[in-house]
């Protein structure tokens, strides 16, 4: 088990203190102020007032550990020869095709008249187009990946869901990697695994302290520091056989089961605690999928695609290989109109390449047991609460 240094532990918090204004450390609470030193706030009420709830012990601890833990990421990468990429936040794409994207166009009215334009609509005339934050950096890395090699990019995302979800946000940032020569979807998944292994350890060396302060915290004063899914292997099931042990336990669960839509986070759960480890589910079907997964050439209803199903999050990762041959990409019946450029990175020659995303907050309340996801990022963005 891995030992934990309480001493420094004890050292952040109070540096953390020492930053809180004087009167407050003394215990002369100023008027007005939400928190009181002796008494625990519930993460609820904590999140209404965020300009001041980096003063809150676990809330700094969580911060420091999100720094590390980015750190972690850039680190691993650089020192497996890929090139991180500033993919942008304004883009034309929906690259998930799911249609939860937000508009991004001037405010001014003024500013859209002095712009107009023949042909193109007053609210568009700003770009001559419509305009989204982005909900992935994955196309313009692919783009990348074809003159540079290995890329990744961790940069923030936008989905426009009315979902209330402790594992959802409207503003989060996404880990997303490219790799070029990947042709087998078993060693995509095996690059994942071992990142994510790797990365977890040197956090658990060099964050020890505050990981298990996040735990304790989360979790009622228990805390595991060994992660049991450090130390075993992955697992694999096609999702013709993942759904057919949900189906085959239909009985234990809340929600419904339809083969047609994926799996809910009971069933995702469900299929982890059934394989003792965090499972790859791999060759989906081919409509639950977007339009740049390959298809399988021996059984085109299919894609090579996983989801990686972790303990307590459930879905942590999602990938595949894409596709390579520029006329079935063309065909395609999801492919938007103007992501001709996108089929034409395979017109001039080009490697088979295969990639990946991680929600990165995911990750860090896979490491805390933070129920939350609102609690793992400084300023959360979610369904009617944009502050600051």
């Amino acid at each position: 088990m891995w030992s934990v240094p309480w001493a420094r532990c004890r050292s952040r918090l109070m540096a953390t203190m020492s930053c809180m204004p004087k009167k407050l450390t003394a215990g002369h609470l100023q008027d007005g102020f939400p928190f009181s030193p002796k008494q625990t706030h519930p993460p609820e009420y904590v999140r209404e007032y965020l300009h001041l709830r980096s003063r809150i012990d676990y809330i700094a601890a969580q911060m420091r550990l999100r720094h590390r833990a980015q750190k972690a990421f850039h680190d691993y990468m650089d020192e497996h020869g890929f090139v991180q990429i500033n993919t942008p936040i304004l883009t034309t794409n929906d690259c998930e095709g799911a249609g939860e994207v937000f508009r991004a166009q001037p405010d001014s009215d003024n500013l859209l008249k002095q712009m107009a334009r023949p042909n193109v609509p007053q609210d568009q005339s700003y770009f001559d187009s419509k305009v989204f934050l982005t909900v992935s950096g994955q196309l313009h890395l692919e783009a990348m990946s074809y003159g540079l090699g290995n890329t990744y990019t961790l940069a923030p995302a936008f989905r426009a869901e009315n979902s209330k979800s402790p594992l959802h946000l409207a503003e989060f940032y996404m880990f997303e990697a490219e790799l070029v020569h990947m042709e087998r979807l078993d060693s995509l998944s095996a690059f994942i695994e071992r990142m994510l292994k790797e990365i977890t350890k040197q956090l658990l060396s060099n964050s020890a302290a505050d990981l298990e302060f996040c735990q304790r915290k989360a979790q009622g004063n228990e805390a595991n520091l060994e992660l049991t899914w450090l130390k075993v292997p992955w697992q694999t099931l096609t999702y013709d056989e993942a759904l057919t042990i949900i189906l085959a336990n239909r009985e234990h669960f809340k929600t419904a089961v339809n083969a047609d839509e994926g799996f809910s986070k009971e069933q995702e759960l469900f299929l982890v605690a059934h394989c003792g480890a965090p499972v790859f589910v791999v060759d989906w079907p081919a409509k639950q999928k977007p339009f740049y997964m390959k298809i399988s050439r021996e059984n085109p209803t299919q894609v090579h695609a996983l989801d990686l199903l972790m303990p307590t999050v459930g879905e942590l990762c999602g990938g595949s290989l894409r596709e390579s041959d520029a006329q079935l990409l063309s065909q395609h019946s999801q492919i938007p109109k103007h992501l001709a450029w996108y089929v034409e990175l395979r017109k001039y020659g080009g490697v088979p390449t295969g990639g990946f995303g991680i929600g990165f907050e995911r990750y860090l309340q896979l490491l805390t047991g933070v129920k939350n996801i609102r609690d793992v990022i400084p300023f959360p963005r979610y369904p009617h609460s944009c502050k600051m």
